[in-house]
């Protein structure tokens, strides 16, 4: 009985045009999972390179006394975050009012630092909820003269408030940190150091993060949000940081003289964990709004977002640490 044509098995000259198809296919193939291994080196060249520019500028700047120089320092890179995240609604779609909040960013920002610096934290506390009120009415009142069109001027508000408390307000506890600390026998600010020991902790802990997860990571953490996140990247994590604050501790008593043995055992710990899940929320809005870095601004790193998102949740722990458990004047 004769096949219809279409089952009939593959003819010899069709045979080698296939065979031919595969091995075109293959060598791509084995390309793509060679070139792998090339590409993580490459990304990781150019992150260790970002990384020694930011910490030589930033040791500079602390070390130099200059106050000014460092809060600049802190708030460019919290205004490109914060820009950072509205642009990544714009790419999702999302309504929001991002100039509106640029400028109340900015103020709070500036505004800290004067308090702060001249009259004090609880001048300043004050104000930056003076500052947050303020915001509200506005979003409120620029929302009046858009157009409405079902529930987008919730949708409006709300990404355009969290925009602001997410990047901008969780950020600021950097600046609290800095003048929350007793200044020095002589007056001069002493806050600085414990912003550094902040942010070498925390990039410590995405550092084990990233080498002990690439090296045997093996099961997933939570891989709906990130699949890339394992559990033995998470233990790396903790193990880093709690190092690093040690050694920093060793390295710097002076500098760091309201921590003691235990409190830097425990900040190493807690720290790493929470830069974790800093981590983990800026994946989530990440995935939400289909992008997969925040910016190209620092090369193998991404964006400014990317580079301070585990800050954002270890500024406030080490804050509260310092004021409610340490009990700082």
């Amino acid at each position: 009985m004769r096949l219809p044509y279409n089952l009939r098995p593959p003819q010899p000259r069709l045979r080698s045009i296939l065979s031919f198809g595969m091995m075109e296919v293959m060598p791509a193939t084995l390309e793509q999972v060679e070139a792998k291994p090339t590409a993580t080196r490459s990304t990781f060249i150019f992150r260790f390179v970002s990384t020694i520019a930011l910490w030589s500028i930033a040791l500079v700047i602390a070390f130099s006394g200059y106050e000014l120089a460092f809060y600049g320092l802190i708030s460019v890179f919290g205004l490109i975050a914060l820009w950072e995240f509205y642009r990544m609604l714009d790419h999702r779609g999302l309504p929001n009012f991002k100039i509106t909040a640029m400028i109340c960013g900015a103020i709070m920002l500036c505004g800290s630092f004067y308090y702060f610096a001249k009259m004090g934290p609880a001048r300043s506390y004050d104000f930056e909820v003076a500052v947050l009120l303020f915001f509200l009415l506005t979003v409120f009142a620029r929302q009046m003269f858009a157009r409405l069109r079902q529930d987008e001027p919730l949708q409006t508000m709300a990404y355009t408030l969290f925009g602001l408390l997410y990047v901008l307000w969780l950020y600021n506890f950097i600046t609290k940190i800095v003048y929350v600390v007793p200044r020095s026998s002589a007056g001069a600010v002493t806050g600085q150091f414990y912003v550094l020991y902040l942010i070498a902790v925390t990039k410590f802990s995405d550092m084990g993060a990233y080498l002990l997860g690439s090296a045997i990571g093996r099961h997933q953490m939570i891989p709906h949000i990130s699949p890339q996140k394992t559990w033995e990247g998470f233990f790396g994590a903790l193990a880093l940081s709690l190092c690093a604050s040690l050694a920093l501790y060793k390295l710097m008593p002076g500098h760091l003289s309201v921590l003691n043995w235990t409190h830097a055992t425990i900040l190493g710990l807690l720290l790493g964990f929470a830069a974790v899940v800093g981590d983990l929320a800026e994946s989530i809005i990440k995935r939400s709004t289909g992008v997969k870095d925040s910016g190209n601004f620092l090369p193998g790193i991404g964006g400014a977002l990317d580079l301070v998102d585990s800050l954002l949740f270890t500024a406030p722990l080490l804050f509260f640490y310092l004021r409610l458990v340490i009990r700082v004047p």
